[in-house]
């Protein structure tokens, strides 16, 4: 992957050209750098990782306010789902009352 060194964005190829979608920056390729990247050529895909269902022990539970207007509760239950690309975790929440399901702000 490249990318954009005018607004960060991912690059995509044209010819012998990296061109920015965001903002069109183009620089020329270079292919020993390009040689040096990983690829997913040849890599096995393990699928999703496993997460843990955190409703089903109530030994996972963590201080967290219920949104639900109907409901007091200051205890969830909560699971980390990893998001695609690996770049950040978002921690999800079932509270323990009334169930209702909400993810962090």
């Amino acid at each position: 992957m490249n990318f954009c060194d005018e607004c960060g964005s991912l690059m995509h190829t044209e010819d012998d050209t990296w061109v920015c979608r965001s903002c069109g920056y183009e620089e020329l390729r270079d292919s020993q750098a390009e040689a040096a990247m990983t690829t997913q050529d040849g890599q096995q895909d393990d699928g999703a990782p496993e997460v843990a269902d955190a409703t089903q022990d109530d030994s996972e539970t963590v201080q967290e306010s219920c949104p639900a207007d109907d409901c007091d509760s200051d205890q969830a239950y909560y699971e980390i789902m990893p998001k695609p690309g690996g770049s950040y975790e978002v921690r999800l929440f079932t509270c323990v009352e009334c169930g209702t399901k909400w993810r962090e702000s």
